[in-house]
């Protein structure tokens, strides 16, 4: 057979559908190579930490003295694990994280379920119920995610003691349900703009309301940006430092609080396996959330979260 008739078949194949056996070449470029080189020295550097912090978890405090940093641990324990949960001070009380992981989930579960609802209420209203104003409402809304929190602290203060809801617990979830609005809403609207605009019509044309298609025909198709919604503010809420020690109050301190007490700790010998056990304790629910659903967040933004 000729070189022609082989291009002939090879093109004929290709029109049938008929995709070509082997494996593709594999070329070494020098910008392979570079994008490769960047990647690992980049893993290296975010998992040189994480490894650090897990074997001096794993250590007793006469082996942290040798200064051996990077060896692994002659005699595992996971005592400071322990001690980090159940027995660490945070000045006079010697109770662990166990109190702020607590006070961590009162704070985040309703934050974000009340967040979820009103974002996506925002969003569903401003796409297809539009009414007077409402595109000055989203650009305020908008505008609202690029106000720096430390700005409008001390206002809130005064709102909130005025309110009697300073230093509470519904305080705080007001304070995380208002500061994750703006996203939320920003892609929730987006996401719904990228449905097709007939669904909403056949609706109202069957007589469903405002509600009715929220309930019926919204919220089902939702379930890949309410994924996205839901990772961006567990890590957020969870993760959040400066509203926890300044809204929630002594009795409602979050986790990271907690560790904040326990790392700063002056008083007794610094237990280095401790604190790394806390920290890492204290960071374990995002990363729990986000490797879990990890491939709903790339699908949600997929699907729309990123559209206008």
């Amino acid at each position: 057979m000729s070189a022609h008739d082989t291009a002939i078949d090879t093109r004929a194949g290709a029109r049938a559908g008929i995709e070509p056996e082997g494996r593709k070449p594999r070329r070494i470029s020098p910008g392979r190579i570079g994008i490769y080189a960047f990647l690992i020295m980049a893993a290296v550097f975010f998992l040189v930490p994480l490894y650090v912090m897990i074997v001096t978890s794993l250590k007793t405090m006469p082996e942290i003295r040798l200064g051996l940093l990077f060896n692994l641990p002659k005699e595992p324990t996971i005592q400071p694990w322990i001690d980090a949960m159940v027995n660490a001070c945070t000045g006079l009380d010697c109770h662990g994280l166990s109190p702020g992981f607590w006070n961590s989930v009162k704070i985040t579960v309703p934050s974000v379920i009340v967040s979820i609802i009103c974002a996506s209420l925002n969003g569903y209203a401003l796409t297809y119920w539009p009414y007077k104003g409402a595109n000055l409402l989203f650009a305020l809304l908008v505008f609202g995610a690029f106000v720096p929190y430390q700005v409008v602290i001390y206002p809130l203060i005064i709102g909130l003691s005025w309110a009697g809801l300073f230093a509470t617990l519904p305080g705080i979830i007001i304070i995380h349900t208002i500061f994750g609005m703006p996203l939320l809403t920003l892609l929730y609207r987006n996401f719904y703009a990228s449905l097709p605009v007939e669904l909403f019509k056949a609706a109202r044309v069957d007589g469903a309301g405002f509600w009715r298609i929220f309930f019926m025909i919204m919220m089902p198709m939702s379930v890949p940006i309410t994924i996205v919604a839901v990772i961006l503010q567990v890590t957020g809420i969870w993760n959040d430092f400066l509203f926890g020690v300044v809204f929630a109050g002594r009795e409602n301190w979050p986790m990271t609080v907690q560790l904040n007490n326990i790392v700063n700790s002056t008083t007794g010998v610094r237990e280095y396996n401790i604190n790394m056990a806390a920290t890492i304790l204290t960071a374990a629910v995002p990363l729990i959330v986000y490797f879990v659903s990890g491939r709903w967040f790339v699908r949600g933004i997929a699907a729309g979260a990123v559209k206008g």
